[in-house]
């Protein structure tokens, strides 16, 4: 599959059946055709709106649109989003929250990479904006990036969340959500071993596959049954003559999106047909549940062909992170060397992407910090979605993540050099 026209084949459908959604919706919308009275013409038009929107957004990047808050002076500050360190494969930014001083909390959100743009964590970063200073890592599509700026892969993810980390200083406490918490807690180890003046204060880890193998899941069983060589076959493609990316290997998002949506394929349906009605209805909105959710979840970007693989070969199948043996530029990253970040992981009973056990297992690997800088939260009836966006991060998680930011928030006091024994 590893050809040009096969991406180029999924995005030639995808463009089709936004075309033939917008006819439908156009030629159904008639005022001469009103005069039938026949109802499925409403119906073919909603039909024709619902699908024109939804293949439209599969190629489109969401905005923020996080365009103020509300301060302590009960005046609305707006806020402006701002690149603060530039590479190729991901930006660094920040949220700057206008005529307000800094604050006391300054926070990294370190956002998946895994099929989706960082603003599926819009929510998280709006709830936070009120009470620190917010950055976060936004990673781009690889479709749009030259094959003439090399490769990204696990080591080099790694090596961005170390430069964004050194950028922001010490001071910083950093929050990863699901994919990248078992690469950032591999940098914060990175940062330990090299440079330890760098190193944030706090790292709060949600949902993260540290350790796969401690609680199965589909993601996990499908790791397992399938051989590297399979994968590289059925999920890489070149990226086609219509981005900038032309001829660069990717794992595209148009395939997971449909990985995705094959999960839970019966649930997905039955909100697209519902959808339909309200339109024909004349019963939906523009920002309505369906559209406030499917225009986040079915923007998807493609992945480097090398980070993917990467990924489920390194963290997934080997479990370099989790057996402690995990190499940048062949120097091994031992996360044992963490002995003054503190170090909280988040769960969530019901989650069937990162299942319970699975992100812990960082608590166990940090054999030089001190229990009394290990913490941990089991949130009961929470699915991975709500334990960083829904109301569980609402109600409970996010003041216990803001708790254990100020617990930690003043500078390490100077600990004994760790001896490691040789072997």
């Amino acid at each position: 599959m590893k050809y040009m026209y096969t991406y180029d084949a999924m995005e030639t459908a995808r463009n089709t059946n936004e075309w033939l959604g917008a006819t439908a919706r156009a030629v159904a919308s008639y005022p001469a055709f009103a005069l039938s009275m026949n109802p499925a013409l409403s119906f073919m038009a909603a039909w024709g709106e619902v699908t024109e929107r939804t293949f439209g957004r599969m190629i489109v990047k969401p905005d923020w649109g996080i365009r103020s808050i509300v301060g302590p002076d009960g005046q609305d500050h707006l806020v402006d989003v701002k690149s603060i360190v530039e590479k190729p494969f991901g930006n660094l930014i920040q949220f700057f929250v206008r005529r307000r001083a800094p604050m006391a909390r300054k926070v990294l959100l370190v956002a998946p990479m895994s099929g989706h743009y960082a603003t599926l964590l819009r929510s998280t970063v709006s709830s936070l904006l009120p009470d620190c200073d917010v950055y976060v890592t936004d990673w781009k599509n690889a479709r749009d990036i030259p094959v003439s700026a090399g490769k990204f892969d696990v080591e080099d993810y790694t090596l961005y969340l170390v430069e964004f980390m050194r950028h922001l200083g010490p001071d910083t406490h950093v929050i990863a959500v699901c994919q990248p918490a078992p690469l950032t807690l591999a940098a914060t180890a990175y940062l330990a071993g090299e440079d330890p003046d760098a190193q944030p204060r706090s790292l709060t880890l949600i949902g993260g596959p540290i350790d796969p193998d401690a609680a199965a899941t589909e993601v996990t069983d499908f790791g397992r049954r399938i051989t590297m060589g399979q994968l590289e076959q059925i999920a890489i493609q070149r990226v086609g003559f219509k981005y900038k990316g032309a001829g660069r290997m990717v794992y595209p998002g148009l395939l997971q999106l449909q990985s995705f949506m094959s999960m839970n394929a019966d649930r997905h349906g039955k909100a697209f047909f519902d959808q339909i009605i309200r339109v024909a209805r004349g019963e939906a909105s523009d920002h309505d549940a369906h559209n406030r959710f499917y225009d986040e979840y079915l923007a998807v970007m493609d992945m480097t062909a090398e980070f993917y693989l990467s990924t489920v070969e390194r963290i997934f199948k080997n479990r370099e992170i989790a057996l402690n043996r995990f190499t940048v530029g062949g120097k091994k990253v031992d996360i044992g060397a963490i002995t003054q970040v503190a170090v909280k992981t988040v769960e969530g009973a019901n989650d069937d992407i990162s299942a319970p056990g699975q992100c812990i297992a960082a608590l166990k690997l940090l054999t030089g910090l001190p229990d009394s800088k290990k913490a941990s939260h089991l949130e009961p009836e929470a699915g991975h979605y709500g334990i960083f966006a829904g109301k569980s991060w609402r109600l409970n998680i996010r003041p216990l993540v803001l708790n254990f930011i100020d617990a930690n928030s003043g500078a390490p006091t100077a600990s004994k050099p760790r001896i490691v024994a040789a072997n």
